[in-house]
């Protein structure tokens, strides 16, 4: 196995075009686990480690750029303002080991159904930033995801930030699993308030072959809020709403029996989940119009 140690991202895309079969590594989370098992013995390992631009991140129009390898912790410690349902997402994320090393970007890269960030990444509208010796392109979040583990990267693409809309209205993320960290999750929902577009964004993981947003979910929330003048005077939701909507969030979903759960408990969890989330960020909603 080859380990291939760029300094530059030019050098990095230079290598990716000569070399495309080589794995990106940067926190090694999923990568080293998988040779640790030996479960992957890729040709070649692309080490992203030393490349100081993609663990920087920037507010560009009223966006986060974040790069790739800027690590859990720090999206906890220095963006829980700008992107609180992301922050929440990577408090949950394994041990403060995993998360000094682990990054949005390798997520993004591992594409697993049941990864953290993705529900919140969908719920928010993000969009992918991929870049390859012939250019850089944006992929939206909804276009990224195309199986287990599959993702919208070309051979010789790399992820290089991840652009999330920093829009100050409040976000929520939660997850069920057999504890609270070190797990992976049975099944996660991700909520996120547009007011200035009346929209809701919703979002499930690790129930469906991959993330994926709760679209009718999406539709008729944002249908009832817009309808009964809420996003301006924003009064206590309805209970049937409430519970419409978590019947719809759990209705998005795909699951499988497993280990880790059933596709009947899974269902369940998603509303409970959806009605929690949408509860709490609710809360906060009216707190800050008010």
């Amino acid at each position: 196995m080859d380990f291939l140690r760029p300094a530059t991202l030019a050098e990095a895309l230079s290598i990716k075009a000569q070399r495309p079969e080589a794995v990106p590594i940067a926190g090694g989370t999923d990568v080293m686990v998988e040779l640790n098992f030996d479960h992957r013995r890729p040709a070649a390992l692309l080490d992203l480690t030393r490349i100081a631009e993609l663990r920087e991140w920037e507010a560009v129009d009223g966006s986060v750029r974040l790069g790739a390898n800027v690590p859990y912790a720090r999206v906890i410690d220095e963006l829980g303002d700008r992107l609180p349902g992301l922050a929440m997402a990577s408090r949950t994320v394994g041990s403060p080991q995993i998360r000094n090393r682990g990054t949005v970007g390798g997520n993004l890269g591992a594409a697993s159904p049941a990864g953290d960030t993705h529900p919140v990444l969908l719920a928010a509208g993000a969009t992918v930033e991929a870049a390859s010796a012939r250019g850089t392109r944006l992929i939206p979040a909804t276009e990224f995801y195309l199986g287990v583990k599959r993702n919208a990267l070309a051979p010789d693409e790399l992820i290089t930030a991840v652009h999330v809309p920093a829009t100050g209205a409040p976000q929520q993320f939660a997850k069920v699993g057999t504890r609270n960290a070190m797990v992976i999750a049975v099944c996660s929902f991700a909520l996120a308030l547009h007011p200035a577009r009346q929209r809701v964004g919703a979002a499930v993981g690790s129930a469906a072959p991959t993330p994926r947003r709760a679209s009718a979910a999406e539709d008729f929330l944002s249908g009832e809020l817009t309808a009964t003048g809420r996003w301006d005077s924003p009064e206590p939701l309805p209970d049937p709403v409430v519970r419409r909507f978590g019947e719809l969030v759990a209705e998005a979903a795909s699951p499988i029996d497993d280990v880790r759960g059933s596709a009947a408990y899974r269902k369940h969890a998603l509303s409970v989940l959806a009605r929690r989330a949408l509860g709490w960020a609710w809360r906060d909603y009216s707190g800050k119009v008010a």
